[in-house]
């Protein structure tokens, strides 16, 4: 069996799967439901006239350019899951099927659906691709018979349960704004750090509302914090690419020395609670935004979006000062000041010396 599954590069491993898997997923819907909906958001505020009028209809269904885009966020999801898995081509393109079916199925939880779903399809694919000589009906037939079951059976279920623990973290922010956005802020920064996908997640749980703009402080906490941190080691290089890249780059020095990740951990404690409790920050764009922080400043176009869209619906009456110094302090100038301050106090400490940050 070991040495099949090695022949059919099937590893079942938490990189392969929890990483490696999850940090594509979160690509797929970047490329797909996140860009529909910048696509869309820049149509409707700059009225831009082939954005916002409909160039397809489908089952009586009209679609914009950034509609069309997220529509296939299903698809893109698990086919970015069959790359990072090293799916063969016919396995790769019967994904399409199984993406779209698991993400349908799964309602506002799809994303945690398509990925247990794509996965299984994925790897059994794998399992019988160029076993036989009809291959090319045989594995088509098989991952997408399999991925077809799986939405099925599993995808409701995973849906609704990935839909309502996002609704218990937003009801219980709501009810608990300092203690949860301590901790929404918190976990969701340092998910953005580690070798996993915090855009994934909140995407999952359908993360938005206060816990929403919790969590897009927290990533900002760590990406922002670390920039300014480490800009004496990696100059306008490393700011540029931690500040609008990821903070994962300094997952290998933080595997050598852990403490410098205080700063940025304790700089989202104190984001956290003050973008739900002082500024009422809300994400009400494409969850996924909710987990990207400053990376190609999405975190922000989604709340962005999110005020656009309650102004749309009559929930908010329009965008105010209030609400663009919030988003420029929770995401840019405190994680700027304070994340260096804490970090000269563990210097003096003798918890973090120079180098400690440098990125290779």
């Amino acid at each position: 069996m070991k040495e099949f599954l090695k022949r059919k590069n099937i590893e079942i491993s938490v990189k392969r799967y929890l990483i490696d898997a999850l940090g594509a997923m979160a690509q797929g819907l970047f490329c797909s439901l996140l860009i529909g909906t910048i696509i869309n958001t820049i149509g409707t505020q700059f009225g831009i006239g082939f954005l916002t009028v409909p160039v397809a209809t489908v089952a009586g269904v009209d679609y914009t350019v950034g509609g069309l885009a997220t529509a296939m966020s299903g698809p893109a999801m698990a086919v970015a899951i069959g790359y990072a898995l090293q799916a063969p081509p016919l396995v790769l393109f019967s994904l399409i099927t199984v993406g779209f079916a698991s993400n349908a199925l799964g309602g506002a939880g799809g994303p945690l659906a398509v990925l247990f779903v794509a996965i299984i399809s994925a790897e059994i694919g794998k399992a019988v691709s160029k076993e036989t000589k009809v291959d090319i009906l045989v594995t088509p037939l098989v991952t997408i018979g399999v991925g077809i079951a799986l939405s099925a059976w599993w995808a409701p279920a995973l849906g609704k349960a990935a839909s309502s623990v996002g609704t218990l973290i937003m009801w219980a922010t709501t009810k608990q704004p300092f203690i949860m956005g301590i901790l929404v802020s918190v976990i969701v920064g340092i998910a953005l750090t580690l070798p996993i996908s915090s855009a994934a997640i909140c995407a999952a749980l359908s993360l938005t509302g206060l816990a929403g703009g919790a969590a897009v402080a927290g990533c900002c906490a760590q990406m922002v914090g670390f920039a300014v941190m480490s800009f004496k080691e990696n100059k306008w290089g490393g700011l540029v690419s931690q500040g609008i890249g990821t903070s994962m780059l300094q997952m290998p020095n933080i595997i050598k020395n852990p403490r410098i990740w205080i700063s940025p951990i304790l700089c989202s404690a104190i984001t956290g609670p003050l973008a739900t409790c002082l500024f009422k920050m809300e994400m009400n764009g494409a969850a996924v935004s909710s987990g990207m922080g400053t990376c190609g400043l999405v975190g922000q176009i989604g709340v962005y979006t999110g005020w656009v869209n309650d102004i749309a619906a009559g929930t908010k009456s329009a965008i105010t000062a209030m609400d663009w110094i919030g988003l420029i302090l929770i995401c840019f100038v405190l994680p700027a000041v304070l994340c260096p301050l804490f970090n000269m106090v563990a210097v003096k400490l003798g918890w973090v010396k120079d180098g400690d940050m440098r990125l290779e």
